[in-house]
């Protein structure tokens, strides 16, 4: 996948800079090239920051106790979106928190412990996935989220002087597809077993 990906950004760069040259916008597209790594720079700096910012608060949060007390607020949702694992506490623990870095919109903060839960919940399922493993996959796809970090930090370097007035959007769209997936999952699931 990774060599797939290079030739193909390598590609598109050769096609750019070919084609400006064949149209007389050699200068354009080294213009362009400088510029588009200037502000790619930028934001991955203003995106690093902010990551670091809701980081900390989750530190805080986990450090305070409000991580755990916000786990237990998740945990009966959790157990019937995952049954067959509501008796591992490690597993569930992870799920949780992983469920609460969503919430905040830390994708990055959230993978670690999404991959924590995976692994365990893989432990025991000879290397095939089982039905609580393909939930976990479809809910950390579609994250319910609400507090979108990562968009309000990317629409604050492009210049937005109000970066979160797309929350009742995001709550809507986020919600919808969390639903959706979840209903295809355990319908899935359920057609499966029935073979």
């Amino acid at each position: 996948m990774g060599v797939t990906m290079s030739v193909i950004w390598t590609g598109m760069v050769v096609i750019s800079v070919l084609c400006g040259l064949a149209t007389g916008r050699g200068a354009q597209v080294a213009a362009a090239a400088v510029e588009g790594a200037g502000a790619a720079v930028e934001l991955c700096v203003s995106i690093g920051g902010m990551l670091c910012l809701w980081t900390g608060v989750m530190e805080v949060m986990r450090r305070s106790g409000l991580a755990d007390k916000l786990s237990r607020l998740l945990r009966p949702v959790l157990r019937r979106l995952y049954p067959s694992m509501a008796h591992d506490k490690a597993v569930m623990d992870s799920i949780a928190a992983n469920v609460s870095a969503n919430l905040l919109g830390l994708s990055n903060a959230a993978t670690p412990l999404g991959l924590e839960a995976a692994r365990r919940m893989g432990k025991n399922s000879g290397g095939v996935a089982n039905d609580a493993l393909c939930m976990l996959v479809v809910c950390n796809t579609a994250s319910i989220q609400l507090i979108p970090t990562t968009v309000a930090t990317v629409r604050a370097a492009a210049g937005c002087g109000t970066p979160f007035d797309i929350l009742p959007a995001v709550w809507l769209a986020s919600a919808i597809s969390v639903g959706v997936g979840i209903t295809a999952a355990k319908l899935c699931a359920r057609l499966w077993r029935g073979r």
